[in-house]
């Protein structure tokens, strides 16, 4: 029997898509606008298929969904059903907005650096989106997680070297141009920059370590003041042979620097030691990774 769908799942199939929107816009900005226009090819899969664009004129949009079938076949057990399914409607709305919807606007055809930046940043600020609500834009997306599970050692950022770095320098040979290899250097540099610095404005925080012998003082003030949880371990200082209490809470930069604060508001010789995270899974953070 199938589950009715609620509305908290209503409302995040709605953001979901709104995402999927608004970052395969600027994805498709950045490729189409930009990068197609200027004649070099950015990595992965969108390289290859503005390659292909070039000799045949078959829509980079419909080529990137061809180009994704082997692959998604490829990725199936691997990556999960569930997954796929959701990377396969991120691409199709990606598809529709770069092959019916852009073709309408006037492209970019100024100086080359320009339109590498620009379509670096674009293509990155669409991917950080997408990527924020777990999703994908196939291609190379899948071919490198699936890797990564199979071959954990092995790095992400070895992987996606590796396979951009041979898109980009077929492109040079398909556009004739060495400054059309240099073009998708900075394109796939400046992209991977701003999907790190966006991803990780949303995601990462830092995690507060209280040492203190005034443990629930400092507890009452962290959940009262700041709204945040807090964790106490029993530890002993082993110079001192006192006991005390290790607080540990998770927040922002921001509510960082408050409890820090809060604490030594208390206890005058409390040790507080702030550490940096990327991302934390549970109740108040991210979802739990499925």
């Amino acid at each position: 029997m199938k589950k009715k769908p609620t509305k908290e799942s209503i409302k995040k199939l709605s953001i979901d898509i709104l995402f999927d929107i608004v970052g395969s816009t600027l994805f498709a900005m950045g490729i189409y606008s930009f990068a197609a226009k200027a004649d070099f090819a950015p990595g992965g899969i969108s390289g290859l298929s503005i390659i292909i664009n070039h000799y045949t004129s078959i829509p980079i949009g419909v080529c990137t969904l061809i180009l994704n079938i082997p692959v998604i076949l490829i990725c199936l057990k691997t990556l999960g059903k569930k997954f796929l399914f959701t990377s396969l409607r991120t691409m199709i709305i990606g598809a529709v907005i770069m092959d019916v919807i852009f073709p309408l606007f006037p492209t970019y055809s100024g100086d080359s650096l320009m339109a590498a930046l620009f379509a670096g940043a674009l293509s990155g600020a669409g991917l950080a989106l997408i990527y924020w609500r777990g999703s994908s834009t196939g291609g190379t997306d899948f071919l490198i997680l699936s890797l990564r599970k199979k071959f954990p050692h092995l790095s992400i950022g070895t992987i996606s070297i590796f396979i951009d770095g041979i898109v980009i320098v077929l492109g040079g040979f398909v556009f004739g141009r060495i400054d059309a290899v240099l073009q998708g250097i900075v394109m796939t540099a400046v992209s991977t920059t701003i999907i790190d610095k966006i991803t990780s404005g949303f995601m990462t925080g830092q995690v507060v370590f209280v040492v203190t012998a005034q443990g629930q003082e400092i507890s009452d003030l962290i959940m009262n003041d700041i709204g945040r949880g807090v964790t106490a371990i029993n530890a002993t200082g082993m110079f001192s042979g006192t006991g005390k209490r290790i607080l540990m809470c998770a927040c922002s930069r921001a509510e960082a620097c408050r409890i820090r604060g809060l604490a030594y508001q208390i206890d005058k010789s409390a040790f507080v030691l702030l550490c940096p995270y990327d991302t934390a899974y549970g109740l108040g953070f991210q979802p739990p990774a499925e």
